[in-house]
């Protein structure tokens, strides 16, 4: 593909430079989706094998085509320019849409809720529950239950790949990540915290735990909300795109797939990143770097992109101090060259037991010296001068190794 020159992303004509650009956005998205249809009929073409269940019927051609094609995703692509630290990124947030991603009729639903699991079921079993939504419930196990039933990797996996959509109860979210463990948590099936326990006011205000009241009915009912309105979290849920923040500067949301219009992808993506910026990105639009609209195998099509590359005026230096820094740097390496040059500093007990050790020596030495002398003496008043040659050879020697070994001492204290 050829490179042309010229901007890659517009700005609005008016008002201020954080907001998308729906012209823009309309294009990026055209072209993506124009690309996706494309590539999926172009591998079709190619594709030599044959499905012997298939019938040469142009039409159910086609719709094998659409199928495919239904399920690519469309992926917004969000860069920031520091950090995102997001402390409860194992539980996901969710960010309402216009047109929602779980509009399917097979869709197959799992509810996890806190035990006990009956209380939920019968919610859901309800006359009042809509029916529409409770067909599409296909399971609903209590944790507990979860925890006796899948507790080897195969048996997660097989219920990872049973059902498309997976709602957990507020109440046990968090401790549902050591239970379902990395199969579902590397995956993009996350369970989605739903609050379908009830809640009790008192004046319009929400009654703090410690402060309810049990009804005086059967206890394992209470805690669960009346069925219209645990459809309606339910729906709310589902009608949202539910966001996995992770500890950096790029963070993927799912948008829409191939199936849905320009128009459908634009309206999504401009309520996403209007989310996104008022409850997840800290300090908004002034942090975000780039966005970019992509499909599983596409490249990335930018809609918007920041003309600064910091958040704060306090993170850029200006021109004239960089002699400061560097100045500051020169100052630091030669402090810590002269640190590390100078050798450590001996202690006042060294030096007090090496001056001991010396006067010892040379009482040693003068010790001898005099026992030495003094045979010499009486050798020779006796006569014997061989026996004081003798006596003197040996003084010398015993003289010059003694002599020998305070050297070496020195030497290897030195």
């Amino acid at each position: 593909m050829a490179v042309t020159s010229g901007t890659l992303t517009t700005r609005p004509a008016s008002g201020t430079p954080y907001q998308l650009d729906n012209g823009q956005v309309t294009r990026a998205s055209s072209a993506l989706l124009k690309h996706i249809k494309a590539e999926e009929k172009r591998k079709a073409e190619e594709s030599t094998k044959k499905d012997l269940l298939a019938g040469d019927d142009e039409e159910e051609g086609s719709d094998a085509e659409e199928t495919s094609a239904e399920g690519t995703p469309v992926w917004l692509v969000l860069t920031t320019k520091k950090h995102i630290v997001d402390k409860n990124r194992l539980k996901p947030g969710k960010i309402p849409v216009p047109h929602s991603l779980n509009t399917s009729p097979s869709l197959s639903i799992c509810v996890i809720t806190a035990d006990p699991q009956r209380a939920v079921k019968d919610v859901i079993a309800d006359p009042q529950f809509p029916t529409s939504l409770s067909s599409r419930i296909t399971k609903v196990i209590g944790y507990t239950k979860l925890k006796d039933k899948y507790k080897s990797f195969e048996s997660r996996r097989q219920l990872l790949a049973e059902h498309d959509v997976f709602l957990a109860d507020d109440r046990i979210i968090m401790r549902l990540v050591q239970t379902l463990g990395k199969i579902f948590y590397k995956s993009s099936k996350r369970p989605i915290p739903i609050r379908i326990a009830e809640v009790q006011k008192v004046g319009g205000k929400r009654v703090k735990k410690e402060d309810r009241k049990r009804p005086p009915t059967d206890e394992k009912y209470s805690a669960v909300a009346s069925p219209a309105v645990v459809a309606r979290e339910i729906e709310k849920t589902l009608s949202s795109v539910p966001v996995h923040l992770a500890s950096a500067a790029t963070t993927s949301i799912r948008v829409g797939s191939a199936n849905f219009t320009s128009e459908k992808l634009v309206e999504n993506v401009d309520a996403v990143v209007q989310g996104m910026t008022e409850k997840f990105v800290t300090k908004g639009w002034r942090n975000i770097k780039a966005l970019h609209l992509k499909g599983a195998n596409t490249m990335a099509m930018p809609i918007w992109l920041a003309s600064e590359l910091w958040v704060d005026e306090g993170d850029v230096r200006e021109d004239e101090d960089v002699k400061t820094i560097e100045d500051s740097k020169k100052s630091t390496s030669k402090k810590r060259k002269s640190i590390e040059g100078s050798e450590p500093a001996k202690t006042k007990k060294s030096k007090t037991a090496e001056k001991k050790e010396e006067d010892d020596d040379a009482e040693l030495i003068a010790s001898r010296k005099a026992k030495l002398q003094a045979q010499k003496a009486r050798a020779l008043s006796e006569g014997d001068k061989d026996a004081g040659n003798k006596v003197a050879a040996a003084a010398g020697s015993e003289g010059a190794s003694t002599a020998g070994k305070k050297k070496r001492k020195s030497v290897s204290k030195s």
